[in-house]
Parts: structure tokens; sequence; C-alpha cells
């Protein structure tokens, strides 16, 4: 992390929908456990990891994406 900045980010990776034969097309909304690819960086290379990771892996049905936030 850039010296002197006062916020740090994490970028992790989960799910939006877990499988159940019950709800319409067979999935319900579950965000699931955040599984971290980095920490305590700037907003920018958040950002960037996320966007670099999202562009090189299919989400898939369970929609399984990239996100960042400030620690």
């Amino acid at each position: 992390m850039k010296q002197g900045t006062a916020q740090s980010f994490a970028v992790f990776v989960r799910t939006w929908w877990r499988r159940n034969p019950s709800y319409p097309c067979g999935l319900e909304p579950c965000p699931g456990r955040k599984r971290y690819l980095g920490r305590r960086l700037t907003e920018e290379e958040a950002r960037t990891l996320a966007r670099q990771y999202n562009a090189t892996h299919d989400p898939g049905r369970l929609s399984k994406k990239a996100e960042y936030e400030r620690e």
C-alpha cells in the first residue's frame, strides 16, 4: 500500500446464489463465504485486481465474482 494513505481495501470472491430446487429457476439468493484474493491494497489496486479476476473467470450459474471492500 502507498505510504500516507488512510484507507486500505481487500479483494474477495464469493457466489451470490445457491442451488435450491424449490425456488424459481432452481436458485436461491444466498451470498456465499468470502475468499480473499488480496488485502491492504489501495482502492485503485483493489479495483484493478477485481476487474482482472472477473475478466478471466466465468461467473457461472451461481454468479461467482470478485468484489472489494474497505478494511
